[in-house]
């Protein structure tokens, strides 16, 4: 018994001197608390809309009272026409629209009815359909209270119109998503992965006495992972057209040569991930929980990023396949150009160039 106990000891001794263990038994712990307490929640608040009053009557003023004085949404002050509404949805800047007809005080309470018509961005078909029933709690619960002095009751018609999805279709969200997760896993694993093993082996240093220059042996093992990976893209898209029936409403040209950026954009990050590890089952589970883990959570295709604190907010900014997710719906679901996207290809540029450069300058050091 007692040596059982020495060597319980022992291993307790060995824990507490590794920080690494340290690090996985107690951090990881409170990061996925405050993660799964803060960023993790299907709720809908805080959601960019505009309101159109075109009656800029006493009925409309309180409704629009309400709907400002609600966590669940951030009415824009800016004033627009609906020209402008549509030009809002297409960047993404607003997520709803709500528009007061002309005369609708004196329909509401001369003909005891009116109507309302609420816009939404379908391309997140959860968001709307969540975006739109609060507008109509908020309008239901001004109704009531109009009804208890009323000798007849008021009715408000909301005319709902969802924009880019009208059949309120899942495959406009995950599709998207899912060209992100994908290529990101892949395209990361395995370059960090295919490198790694070349160090594990040996003949990494084989290869680096050859002629060939360093950066010309790293892109030769990044180019077949490339193009495997437009194959797959290939094969995502076939299957969303002919399969889950979701037809490509802008340039493939354009959404080929974006998915292209974004690839090379992965391949730079497991090529940093290699220079970093010498094991590769180091190099797989830094690939598949650094990158799985924030493309689940940070790119804004299965919980919205507006829900989340400041702080974790700005951290997915660094997450290449939330420009990506943003690039691929303005695409395919909204059928826009390049001048909505030049934001997030020069930010997908810049991950890039950067990883790249640094990858290169440690990789040198390295074998100096």
């Amino acid at each position: 018994m007692k040596q059982f106990l020495i060597f319980v000891k022992k291993e307790f001794a060995h824990v507490l001197r590794d920080r690494k263990t340290l690090l996985i038994l107690f951090g990881m712990p409170v990061v996925q608390i405050l993660i799964f307490g803060f960023a993790l929640t299907n709720e809908v608040k805080s959601s960019k809309i505009v309101v159109l009053d075109q009656a800029k009557d006493e009925a409309s003023q309180q409704l629009i009272s309400r709907i400002s004085a609600s966590r669940y949404f951030e009415v824009e002050k800016s004033v627009m026409n609906l020209e402008q509404l549509d030009a809002a949805f297409k960047r993404g800047d607003i997520r709803m629209a709500v528009i007061f007809p002309a005369g609708f005080n004196e329909d509401l309470h001369h003909q005891n009815s009116a109507q309302i018509q609420i816009i939404a961005d379908a391309s997140d078909p959860n968001s709307a359909t969540t975006l739109t029933s609060y507008v109509g709690a908020i309008i239901q619960d001004y109704l009531a209270e109009l009804n208890k002095i009323a000798n007849v009751p008021y009715r408000i018609q909301p005319e709902v119109r969802m924009l880019y999805n009208p059949q309120l279709k899942g495959a406009p969200n995950f599709v998207p998503g899912v060209m992100a997760l994908v290529l990101m896993l892949v395209c990361v694993m395995m370059t960090a992965v295919s490198i790694v093993k070349e160090k594990e082996t040996g003949t990494m240093e084989i290869l680096l006495v050859s002629p060939v220059k360093p950066i010309l042996i790293i892109i030769s093992k990044a180019i077949p992972y490339l193009i495997l990976s437009l194959v797959n893209v290939a094969s995502i898209l076939l299957l969303s057209v002919f399969v889950l029936d979701l037809p490509i409403n802008g340039s493939i040209l354009l959404l080929f040569a974006e998915s292209t950026l974004f690839i090379i954009t992965c391949l730079t990050i497991g090529i940093f991930i290699s220079v970093k590890t010498n094991s590769q089952q180091v190099a797989m589970l830094i690939s598949l929980m650094g990158m799985m883990l924030p493309t689940i959570l940070f790119s804004g295709f299965m919980f919205p990023i507006e829900n989340m604190p400041v702080a974790l907010q700005w951290f997915s900014n660094i997450i290449p396949s939330k420009w990506y997710y943003i690039i691929v719906k303005n695409i395919m679901i909204k059928g826009l150009g390049f001048s909505a996207i030049w934001k997030e290809t020069l930010i997908l540029t810049g991950i890039t160039l950067a990883m790249l450069v640094i990858s290169l300058k440690s990789f040198k050091i390295r074998l100096s």
